[in-house]
């Protein structure tokens, strides 16, 4: 159970929100989950731990949690990850004792994760989970993203391509499903999903309360 955000001029208590971004590779998920991370303080960031080299301009601990094979297998062993998925011959996985920590802090939690992650991640918090799907405008213009950002071989833009349109494939698994050929305006829409979540009915647990004395008042 978390406290209500400062900005809930009723006080009610809500449980979290568990607020999932997913996208294929270069669909602007990541420079949206930054934009919303500026924007709202009262948003933490799930860090998860990878197996991939870091790459420059990455922080171990900001961007991720950078970690040995052999390390990661002992952590999926113990079950310390709420999900976890192998993509692109590297490992990612979201940490439990991280997640419980902000929620205790009376915080949502954004996640920058995959269909996969996003799945799992459902089947165990269900309705504390709200997911956002991110779409290219068009797969060509995707691609040209991919080779702008110049960080790739032409070989792994074409295997991010290929799994691009597999993890489309998955957009009925999301709540919502935004295009993003406006970063603007997709960080708006965005936003607004953020804000009718958070005072949704069934996650105002401190509502009860308030009916109560309401009718007693009358």
């Amino acid at each position: 159970m978390v406290a209500s955000p400062p900005s809930d001029p009723h006080g009610f208590k809500r449980r979290g929100v568990l607020f999932v971004l997913s996208s294929p590779s270069g669909a602007g998920k990541s420079t949206i989950a930054r934009k919303l991370l500026a924007d709202e303080p009262e948003l933490g960031m799930s860090v998860s731990y990878t197996t991939r080299p870091i790459r420059p301009g990455e922080t171990d601990g900001v961007d991720y949690h950078f970690v040995d094979l052999e390390t990661f297998r002992e952590m999926v062993a113990n079950h310390e990850f709420l999900e976890w998925a192998h993509v692109f011959g590297h490992r990612y996985g979201t940490p439990k004792a991280q997640v419980w920590n902000v929620l205790e802090q009376g915080r949502d939690i954004l996640f920058d994760i995959d269909w996969q992650g996003a799945q799992q991640l459902h089947q165990l918090a269900g309705g504390d989970v709200v997911r956002v799907f991110i779409l290219p405008p068009s797969m060509p213009e995707l691609r040209e993203r991919l080779e702008r950002r110049a960080t790739d071989t032409q070989a792994v833009i074409d295997a991010r391509m290929d799994r691009a349109a597999n993890e489309v494939s998955h957009w009925d698994g999301y709540d919502y499903v935004l295009v993003n050929d406006d970063v603007e305006q997709c960080f708006a829409h965005v936003k607004t999903i953020l804000a009718a979540e958070r005072i949704k009915r069934s996650r105002q647990t401190g509502l009860i309360g308030f009916i109560r004395h309401l009718l007693k008042s009358g």
